[in-house]
């Protein structure tokens, strides 16, 4: 009996599906998923926008990371030059070799010793400014980075590159993509970015600057691709919601520059429009989907408040209608209201 009991209780009822359950198969940026209960998603909250699962590439080289090169304060090296000149010259002025005397060896070995000091010292004399680094590099192999600003001794043996290290911006040509549909689509990126390890940009890729600019069209390509432009039909997530479109853009992004030594704050779509190939038509498809969702916003009006009369006349006790009365008052009220809020009057079907 108890087991027949068990066997016919009702089921407990599933959970509902996400906003973004046509896209199950996809997950988001995000380490944790929008369904996870460590990390509850409020009504309010934006649909994060998913993307394909694939693993971030791996670091080129684990051992190439910006470490600190070997400098020292301008004012040192400048002290050290010039106590050179001034021991070269006083040994010149002790020998006196304009009026005849020789100089030992060890006295030209003291000049040699202070010339070549004195070469070192005011050679790697370098400035250094404020938002760049020197990045030192001697026979192929990485030495260091320089961060000093002002006057500063490198030496002047190890070859240096500067190297932008300030916040920049960089805002894209229009960049070709397809939504979900296979609509095509012109979208503008802007991108704010800052070498955060000048090692890696410098020596794990060729060109820093055009990686960046290749990653960003794979991204928004990526991205775009997972959401339809406009929804025609039903309330589902779009492209329109530029807030969850960069914050995916953002995290694949930075996912993929992470490796070279570049950290991306913020990508967001400045600009996202049909391309002109097809721009008349979904003109006239968003002109066609506004007015029917205009229509069915008044017929339902229409019909909520043609349903209020007459239930209040009805209720009230002001008329007795039969059912050919009703249909003929309810058909009355349904062209006036519908005419007066205005749509076109409906033609009279016997």
């Amino acid at each position: 009996m108890h087991a027949r009991q068990s066997s016919l209780s009702p089921r407990s009822p599933e959970p509902p599906l996400s906003p973004l359950s046509p896209l199950s198969p996809l997950s988001p940026l995000s380490p944790q998923s929008p369904q996870s209960p460590q990390s509850p998603q409020s009504p309010q909250s934006v649909p994060p926008v998913a993307v394909s699962r694939r693993p971030p590439p791996s670091d080129p080289d684990p051992g190439l990371v910006e470490r600190r090169g070997p400098a020292v304060p301008g004012r040192l090296a400048v002290l050290v030059g010039l106590t050179a000149l001034a021991g070269a010259a006083a040994t010149l002025w002790r020998t006196r070799p304009l009026n005849g005397a020789q100089l030992l060896p060890w006295q030209w070995a003291a000049l040699a010793a202070c010339a070549v000091v004195t070469v070192v010292a005011f050679g790697g004399l370098t400035r250094g400014r404020t938002g760049s680094a020197w990045v030192l590099s001697l026979f192929g192999r990485y030495r260091g980075t320089v961060r000093r600003t002002g006057l500063a001794w490198v030496s002047p043996f190890v070859l240096r590159r500067r190297i932008d290290v300030r916040l920049r911006h960089w805002r894209s040509e229009p960049i070709s993509v397809v939504d979900s549909e296979g609509s095509a689509l012109r979208v503008v990126v802007l991108v704010v970015w800052t070498v955060r390890d000048t090692a890696r940009a410098l020596y794990a890729v060729d060109d820093h600057l055009g990686y960046l600019r290749e990653q960003v069209e794979a991204a928004a390509a990526r991205v775009l691709s997972q959401l339809p432009a406009d929804a025609f039909r039903g309330d589902t997530p779009t492209l329109r919601n530029a807030e969850a479109v960069g914050d995916a853009l953002t995290r694949m992004l930075a996912a993929e520059c992470r490796p070279v030594g570049i950290a991306v704050f913020s990508a967001q779509p400045t600009r996202i429009e049909y391309a002109p190939e097809v721009a008349a038509a979904m003109q006239r498809r968003q002109i066609a989907a506004l007015d029917a969702k205009h229509r069915d916003t008044v017929l339902t009006g229409v019909i909520d408040a043609v349903d209020d009369t007459v239930t209040r006349l009805t209720t009230r006790g002001l008329v007795e209608l039969d059912d050919f009365e009703r249909q003929a008052l309810v058909k009355d009220l349904t062209v006036a209201f519908y005419t007066r809020r205005g749509g076109p009057a409906p033609q009279d079907q016997e």
